[in-house]
């Protein structure tokens, strides 16, 4: 059993899981499957946004595909929430995302 069907079967238990949905994400990644990704991570921001990690992945995957005022949007409403949990390493991860982006 590969990583995306170990995660697809722990996913029928917990399907609203962030960590699993985001780790399936990162595979589909990885395989090129990039609008499998795209929906889980936007599904995971609309569900828990506080899940602050998925904010700078789906923004690079905009960016990939030339998307890059949404890319921005995604990196800024991604500071915010990290504001809001007091995360400043993913703060910083994608304040300097962000930047590199506008630069």
């Amino acid at each position: 059993m590969n990583r995306v069907e170990k995660l697809l079967a722990f996913l029928k238990d917990s399907p609203r899981d962030s960590f699993l949905n985001h780790a399936l994400a990162l595979e589909y990644v990885k395989s090129g499957q990039d609008a499998e990704a795209k929906s889980l991570f936007e599904g995971i921001i609309v569900r828990d946004p506080s899940y602050t990690g998925t904010y700078y992945h789906l923004a690079k995957l905009l960016e990939r595909q030339g998307l890059i005022s949404e890319a921005i949007k995604v990196y800024e409403q991604g500071l915010i929430e990290c504001q809001k949990k007091g995360d400043h390493h993913a703060g910083n991860e994608l304040r300097a995302a962000l930047e590199e982006l506008e630069n």
